[in-house]
């Protein structure tokens, strides 16, 4: 993690014609995959590090497919005021999606209550909770690989993510010693 006084911006601005729209499209689905922040009209600001700016080449190809460009510029400022607005954009955007995060380990923690409420302890049912599991776990390390501005929110969605790693754990034991003869797991 850096600070994010230390980080340089950079703005990216797409062009592109409006018709036909998928490589506009192709083009803004990228850029917010990678963790693109609107910072005006058309235009689009990432930190100046490797985690944003590997995708660069790809978006110029997509760019280019929809025969357009892609501009990219060193954000320098003349004010404080004028990086601290791309960076406040940029923790909001960052802040609200560890946010959405936090949400869904409550949604998968409530799913597990649920199962173990209604007594479903099947390997079925354990296999599609490992797998929703999973799912968390690529979304933080995506979240995390975008986030290089330390956020207390991001520190709570990794604890979030044990716990509900936990109580998946609590509910794999009910499942195997519901399952298995005198309940053994080896």
């Amino acid at each position: 993690m850096t600070t994010d006084t230390d980080l340089q911006w950079l703005l990216v601005i797409p062009r592109i014609p409006a018709e036909p729209s998928r490589h506009r499209v192709a083009v803004w689905r990228e850029l917010r995959r990678l963790g693109a922040v609107p910072a005006a009209s058309g235009a689009w600001t990432i930190p100046d590090l490797p985690a944003f700016t590997e995708s660069l080449p790809n978006l110029r190809t997509l760019a280019a497919n929809g025969e357009g460009s892609l501009a990219v510029l060193r954000v320098e400022s003349h004010g404080e005021d004028d990086v601290a607005a791309l960076r406040d954009a940029f923790v909001a955007t960052r802040a609200d999606e560890w946010t959405e995060f936090i949400a869904d380990c409550g949604k998968f923690e409530d799913e597990i209550d649920r199962e173990i409420a209604k007594e479903k302890f099947t390997f079925g049912e354990l296999e599609e909770e490992e797998q929703s599991l999973e799912r968390l776990r690529r979304w933080q390390r995506d979240l995390a690989r975008r986030n290089p501005i330390a956020l207390d929110v991001a520190e709570e969605a990794g604890r979030r993510l044990d716990e509900v790693t936990e109580r998946l754990a609590g509910y794999s034991e009910l499942v195997f010693a519901a399952n298995l003869p005198n309940g053994a797991t080896d």
